[in-house]
């Protein structure tokens, strides 16, 4: 019985501490997270200078909006406040449109969505 006991209690310690070794997610990949959160919004159009788009246009513009930025996108946030935000066109900033006809920025998703991925499980 003890044995099984420490057994028990040796693989709990194990698993906490490789939970805690479990590498957080970096800037890239929480930038690719973003993107994806707007590749998969349903029942929603994305509006960029007045004209909707659906998830996939949506995605598209953003890594293309990544990738001409280079070297100036380093964090996530950088990526949000440069790529996610704001036409570089006309300076208007992108919204959501839901089905329900709620409106909200990009900014304030992305943001949202940068926080949950921050308070989520580290992933292995």
């Amino acid at each position: 019985m003890r044995a099984a006991l420490a057994l028990g209690l040796a693989f709990v310690v194990c698993a906490a501490a490789s939970a805690q070794q479990a590498p957080a997610l970096g800037d890239a990949q929480k930038i690719d997270a973003l993107i994806q959160a707007v590749a998969e919004l349903r029942g929603a159009v994305f509006v960029r200078n007045g004209s909707e788009y659906d998830a996939k246009a949506a995605a598209d513009h953003l890594r293309l909006k990544r990738e001409k930025a280079g070297s100036r996108v380093k964090t996530a946030d950088d990526f949000i406040r440069l790529c996610g935000s704001v036409s570089s066109t006309t300076g208007r900033p992108y919204q959501i449109r839901w089905a329900d006809g709620r409106t909200e920025t990009s900014e304030a998703f992305l943001r949202a969505k940068l926080a949950e991925l921050s308070r989520a499980p580290p992933r292995e």
